[in-house]
């Protein structure tokens, strides 16, 4: 039996529709058809329905990280949480680490889109060619140039997985390697990195189309030297944006969304997300979960204490027309990995939707038509 969704504004990837119905059958958004004949009608109470959220940088959840333990199981309960804080569709993140640990996670990814793990969009793997001046988070005794061994294991990956998302710093890799990960359609990121705009052109003009969480471990916008922050917002490039009010002050994020229509929400969220934890470990350090945000003991930011939904709510709130915000968790995020077939509530499409309330909290999640929360 189809259902017919009714009493809620729907966002279709693009546009609102107040007052539109949305029909899902055998898990896929159908034509709308004169009457409801035998459909069973499902009420909303107000509020919009959108696609279900996808989230391109997610290092962990209920406890534990994205590490050189991982399995298809863990990944598979990893995407289960993230589902129920309304991200359908996630990249599991392995911050820097050892060549060891890469392998076995992207062996856990290998295995688990072999699965067909529900919600499993493929890995992002943040490091480890990073740049140690802005290293973050990061364990700069980790971060290493990109050598043709890991060249060939990203390339391997990459005919494997169904995306494969690489954060890589212009000081650790060459032009010629990033235009190999690219033509391998690997989705080369630049992040961590204290480079001239010039430089991160370079990169670009390689074949890099994203950039990991802006504004935050890289250089800055200056007025003589624009940075990877400048080449960022005048490129055509798509790029992350951590919107939980810690890493990016309103004011940057305003300026930021006038340059460019090409930034997408991020949750960055760690170990901590869907649980109670107040701290935890990565490759040996604390980190502590205080007022909202996650830091070293030394106070650097590691990562965010966010959902999308939440993110999704400080755009709105800092005068972001709701259709871009939305768009920002659901077409954007999906156009970066170059997947038409998400981000979207059209005839075709999966029926992975959320229920936002009047207030921008999470009511309820659909995964292919069917209910997770």
């Amino acid at each position: 039996m189809a259902q017919v969704f009714t009493g809620a504004t729907v966002f279709d990837g693009t546009r609102l529709h107040p007052g539109a119905s949305l029909r899902v059958e055998d898990g896929l958004v159908t034509e709308p058809v004169s009457g409801l004949g035998p459909d069973e009608v499902v009420p909303l109470d107000g509020g919009i329905l959108a696609p279900g959220f996808l989230d391109l940088q997610v290092n962990g959840a209920a406890g534990r990280m994205v590490d050189g333990s991982c399995t298809a199981d863990w990944l598979a309960e990893m995407c289960a949480v993230h589902a129920r804080l309304g991200a359908t569709g996630i990249l599991p993140t392995l911050i820097t680490d050892t060549p060891a640990a890469t392998e076995a996670v992207i062996a856990a990814g290998v295995e688990a889109a072999r699965r067909q793990v529900p919600g499993f969009l493929g890995l992002h793997l943040e490091g480890p060619h990073l740049d140690p001046r802005r290293k973050g988070a990061h364990d700069a005794g980790l971060i290493r140039p990109m050598e043709e061994a890991d060249l060939v294991r990203l390339l391997d990956a990459a005919g494997r997985l169904p995306s494969l998302m690489v954060t890589v710093a212009p000081a650790s890799v060459t032009a010629a390697q990033i235009a190999r990960l690219a033509q391998a359609r690997v989705i080369v990121s630049l992040g961590h990195a204290e480079c001239s705009a010039a430089e991160a052109e370079v990169a670009m003009a390689a074949g890099a189309t994203c950039v990991t969480h802006l504004f935050n471990a890289m250089s800055q916008l200056g007025n003589r030297e624009p940075g990877l922050v400048g080449a960022a917002l005048t490129g055509q490039v798509f790029a992350g944006l951590i919107a939980d009010g810690i890493h990016v002050a309103p004011q940057t994020i305003r300026v930021a969304m006038a340059a460019s229509d090409r930034l997408f929400l991020v949750s960055d969220a760690m170990a901590s997300a869907g649980s109670d934890l107040t701290a935890f470990s990565v490759n040996g350090r604390r980190i502590f979960r205080r007022d909202g945000r996650l830091t070293l003991e030394d106070g650097t930011l590691a990562g965010a204490d966010l959902t999308l939904p939440q993110a999704l709510a400080v755009m709105i709130a800092l005068g972001t027309a709701p259709e871009v915000a939305l768009a920002m968790a659901t077409a954007r995020p999906a156009a970066c990995l170059g997947r038409s077939d998400l981000g979207h509530l059209v005839p075709g499409r999966r029926a992975d939707m959320v229920h936002l309330g009047p207030d921008g909290s999470l009511r309820a999640v659909w995964r292919g038509g069917r209910r997770l929360a």
